[in-house]
Order: structure tokens, then sequence, then C-alpha cells
């Protein structure tokens, strides 16, 4: 590739540069041609050797064509995260010796959105900005725009590049859900039969009947018989003593109470019978009454 003086070229982790100059030196007894590049970022000058071109990565800058599809790279929301350190502070370096801004580009995103979740090394923040600082220093001088527009247009891109990538995500884990449960077989849930308790039978408590005093028949007391007194002798006396009867409560039945049983009847005391005085032993007395 060749370039003439003036034109807008880029040197790989070196950014933008301008060339001023081709001109031929001896080095060591050899003459070659030699690039005189002026880094815009820092106004230093770099001699390229012409035939080392392609070896080292100088390219021309980009066009108004290719800012366009830069920022649609920025926010397509792909983004390619290696977990082990060394393999991706590997891949990223080889990315930015190639000098294309696409994979400095792919670069920039991999490292923003991994430090929007952990802290990076040193080295790999080192190459973030390097990274952010040459895609900002070429578009901004393709565009002719100041570098703080060019930075907040990068910034929209990258935010844009991170909601679609989280939004990849969830759907992806959405979907890995839904088909590790249609791989399982739907589980058929017998319904458990409902557990019935039978009643417990009420317990009837049978009335006692009540208990109905049965009147005992009235105990009728053996009736004690009158006991019949012995008749008295007449007693030939001046006033002769009437035979004594025996009570009148003797001669009648003793009945129990009705309700009440009789335990024992007690026995009727008999009337003591009279002894008859001979006549004339009674008018003994008398006479000795008498005197």
């Amino acid at each position: 590739m060749t370039f003439q003086v003036g034109d807008k070229v880029i040197y790989p982790n070196h950014g933008l540069g301008i060339v001023e100059r081709i001109e031929e030196k001896t080095i060591l007894g050899t003459t070659c041609g030699f690039f005189h590049l002026r880094i815009v970022a820092n106004d230093t000058t770099v001699l390229v050797p012409v035939a080392n071109v392609d070896g080292v990565g100088l390219r021309k800058a980009i066009d108004d064509a290719e800012v366009d599809r830069l920022f649609t790279l920025l926010g397509d929301g792909k983004i390619d995260n290696h977990q082990n350190w060394k393999g991706r502070f590997k891949d990223n370096s080889d990315k930015m010796r190639t000098g294309s801004i696409y994979d400095m580009a792919d670069v920039l995103k991999s490292l923003t959105f991994l430090s929007k979740s952990k802290s990076l090394s040193f080295r790999e923040k080192r190459m973030l900005d390097r990274a952010k600082a040459l895609i900002i220093s070429e578009v901004s001088e393709v565009m002719r725009l100041k570098a703080l527009e060019v930075e907040e247009q990068v910034d929209r891109a990258l935010e844009k590049c991170f909601t679609t990538k989280v939004r990849n995500i969830n759907r992806s884990q959405a979907r890995a859900a839904s088909a590790k449960v249609a791989a399982k077989p739907q589980g058929v849930i017998a319904a458990k039969p409902q557990s019935v308790i039978a009643a417990k039978p009420q317990s009837v408590i049978a009335a006692k009947p009540q208990g109905v005093s049965v009147a005992k028949p009235p105990v009728v007391a053996a009736s004690a018989k009158p006991a019949a007194a012995a008749p008295a002798k007449p007693v030939a006396a001046a006033a002769p003593a009437k035979p004594v009867a025996a009570p009148a409560a003797a001669s009648k039945p003793v009945v129990a109470a009705t309700a009440k049983a009789v335990v024992s009847a007690k026995p009727v005391m008999t009337a003591k019978t009279v002894k008859t005085v001979p006549p004339l032993v009674a008018n003994r007395r008398a006479a000795a009454r008498a005197s």
C-alpha cells in the first residue's frame, strides 16, 4: 500500500497520523524509503519503512460511510467475553495490534461491559482507555468534530449495546428454562381423596326410668287376739268388786301405718285374773276393819 504526502493514516497503537514527507535513508549500508508520520494525539514523529507498511499495520483512515458502520457495530449488542483472564488479554492484544478500527471496537465493547460487573486489572484498564482514545481521535478527525462530541456518541452507542446484550441474555435464559420444563414429563398429580370423617353416632343416653316407688302393700300386723279375761266369780262383799275388764285398746287389732312397714308388733298385755275372796274370809276381814 502506498501513501502520499498529506494522507491521513492510522498507525496501530498510536492512532491517527499525517504523512508529512517521504524520504530515503541509508542505515548500515542499506538504503530504503521511510514515511515521516506526525501523530496527531501527541504531536510526535514516527518513521515507518515503506517496505514494512503491511507488517506494522499502517492503513488509511476510515471515511464517512465507515463511520456509520462503526457506530452500528458499537451498538449491535454482540459482546464476546472470555472468563479466563489470560485468554481474554491475549485476544484483545492481538486485536489492538491489527490496527483495524472494528477490532478496536470489539475490545472497547468487551472491556467496557466487563468493567460494569467487576474491576479490571491495570493492564486491561489501560488497554480499554487506549482503544477508546484511538477510536475517538480517528472519528473526530474524519467527521471534523470535537473529541467530546464524538465521545458522547460513542457512549450512547455503548449503552445501546449493553441494553441489547442484557435483553438477549434474559431471552436466552427464558428459552432455556422453557425448554427444560418442556423436556420433563408433565407429572400428573393424582388428587388425593378427601378423607371422609364418619360422623360419630351421638351417644344416646337412655333416660333412666324415673324410679316409681311402688307402694308396698300395707303390712297388716297379725292381729293380736283379744285375751278374754277370765270371768270373775262374784265376791260376797259389801261392795263386791266388779270384774276388771281388759283395756279396750287391747281388744282391738293393731293395724300398721300404710306407708311404713311395721317391724314388729308389740305383744298385748292381757289383764290379770282377779282372785275371788271366799265370803267367810271377806266377812272376817270386814269385821276386823270395823273393829
